[in-house]
């Protein structure tokens, strides 16, 4: 009876053991600058090598009919809000990437900032 108890205190010790570190369990966000977010350093690179450079979004296979290379093609998706659903995960949207991990928190909060600032060509 000793054994049993002693092997499940030592398998409950392993199993408790997670290879992640803090900052992947808790990311932290505080270092995550959303102000003075424009189009043609922040926002479009972030797009392009998500969405465009990935073989989904550009002008060649227009994915659901959506190309992300250029801010017209953008700006249309902001207006409707998909762009934000899609990227966010919400529930009646497609979830971008597709087939990929979510874009990063601060990379979801840069958009979002730039949005709330009126999504300028800028």
């Amino acid at each position: 009876m000793k054994y049993f108890f002693t092997s499940i205190i030592v398998l409950m010790f392993f199993s408790a053991c997670r290879k992640e570190n803090a900052e992947t369990l808790y990311p932290d966000n505080s270092n995550c600058d959303t102000s003075n977010m424009t189009y043609s350093t922040h926002i479009s690179p972030i797009l392009k090598s998500n969405c465009a450079l990935s073989g989904c979004h550009n002008s060649a296979s227009k994915s659901a009919g959506y190309a992300y290379e250029t801010y017209n093609e953008i700006k249309a998706s902001v207006n409707n809000g998909r762009l934000m659903g899609s990227i966010r995960h919400l529930s009646g949207f497609s979830n971008m990437p597709k087939g990929g991990s979510k874009l990063s928190d601060c990379n979801i909060n840069k958009i979002q900032a730039w949005i709330n600032k009126g999504a300028l060509d800028n």
